[in-house]
């Protein structure tokens, strides 16, 4: 214990109230040290042959107060650096470290595509392979696993509704995927927003809501990491270093802002995919692969409209060409892309699903295919 500790501890235990029982009937605390009997009116005199009662009273603890550099060493220990590679393309990023055995919550779109992910903890040093428990692409959170992994230091979770506007914030990540963690300081400057998002690898765009917003300076890299309060408590997911805010539906330039997911909203994620339990929009375990790229066709039938078809691919083996319409797929009618995401997170690898499409003829087809296996989308 420091001495201005001891010096706290010492000076509370000299904060003694006595209850005197006045001959009047009533109560009066009286702290004798400071306040002499001698100035005490007669008629306010305690009887000497009444009881005293000694009351201590002991003051809340001090709020937690962490040095930059006290902080920044309980969160580093928590996270890994997370590399994703695909054929062309590598992504790097970072995740936060929820349980010893190496449950690691990140953002999706830094494990999006990816064939071959790897991670380095930021505790031991060491390097595991990546398995891809399961993600909410909507909410561009996913959650792994450090193949391997045991007795590693975890996160120290907290609320972010007990967040305010104007607290102190840190976002701790893989600045430019150096692979060395830095800090970005800032406060908190707004909850609920929403913003516009784009992936940096395939362009794709998906617009992220109830966002914390802060002044810190989240940077490429720091995707999927911790943001922090000044307990080194972790209240958010930074997922948003360069996005468009939406205000009263209306696209407005950039500000120097950042965003993260609220810890509050990716905690019941994180519980869905460990429970094993997929949905309309988390995907657990497996990535399903039909090999098309779609659209929604203008025209009649409604559907999902194939664009590209991969080579060897399930959907090319099915005769699935472009240009080809997908209106039932597993006897769930499909009227847009959206209705054939949605039947593709209830299905897995090495299903088998019966198919009716339009070819560009507008001739009816049908057929059955075996989903392939792929990485996460």
């Amino acid at each position: 214990m420091s001495e201005d500790s001891g010096s706290r501890g010492t000076k509370r235990g000299l904060w003694l109230a006595v209850l005197l029982v006045l001959g009047l009937g009533g109560l009066t605390l009286a702290a004798p040290p400071l306040t002499p009997s001698s100035l005490i009116p007669n008629s306010l005199q305690p009887n000497a042959q009444s009881p005293v009662t000694v009351i201590t009273t002991t003051p809340p603890p001090p709020a937690i107060s962490l040095t930059p550099q006290e902080l920044v060493a309980r969160v580093v220990s928590s996270i890994v650096t997370i590399t994703s590679s695909a054929r062309f393309t590598t992504t790097a990023g970072t995740g936060i470290v929820l349980s010893p055995d190496g449950v690691v919550l990140t953002n999706h779109h830094v494990i999006s595509g990816g064939t071959e992910i790897t991670a380095v903890n930021m505790s031991n040093g060491l390097i595991y392979d990546v398995e891809v428990l399961g993600y909410d692409s909507g909410q561009d959170l996913a959650v792994l696993r450090l193949v391997g992994a045991s007795d590693l230091p975890v996160a120290t979770v907290g609320s972010s509704q007990t967040a305010a506007r104007g607290d102190p914030v840190t976002a701790i990540g893989n600045a430019d995927g150096e692979g060395v963690p830095l800090p970005a300081l800032g406060t908190i400057t707004g909850f609920g927003v929403t913003v516009n998002t784009r992936n940096s690898t395939d362009g794709s765009r998906n617009q992220l809501k109830g966002l914390i917003e802060v002044n810190a300076d989240i940077r490429p890299g720091d995707s999927g990491g911790p943001l922090v309060n000044a307990a080194a408590e972790l209240i958010g997911v930074s997922s948003a270093g360069n996005a468009i805010a939406i205000e009263d539906r209306t696209e407005v330039s950039p500000a120097p802002q950042s965003y993260a997911i609220p810890i509050d909203t990716a905690l019941p994620i994180v519980d869905q995919v460990l429970s094993g339990r997929s949905s309309e929009t988390v995907r657990v375990g497996p990535t399903p692969v039909l090999g098309v790229a779609v659209k929604d066709h203008v025209g009649s039938p409604p559907g999902a409209e194939v664009v590209a078809v991969s080579f060897d691919s399930p959907a090319e083996l099915a005769g699935l060409t472009e240009g080809d319409v997908i209106t039932n797929f597993g006897g769930a009618p499909i009227a847009s892309t959206s209705d054939l995401n949605i039947a593709m997170s209830m299905r897995h690898p090495g299903d088998t699903v019966d198919l009716i499409w339009f070819d560009a003829q507008g001739q009816q087809r049908s057929g059955s295919l075996v989903l392939d296996e792929g990485p996460p989308r």
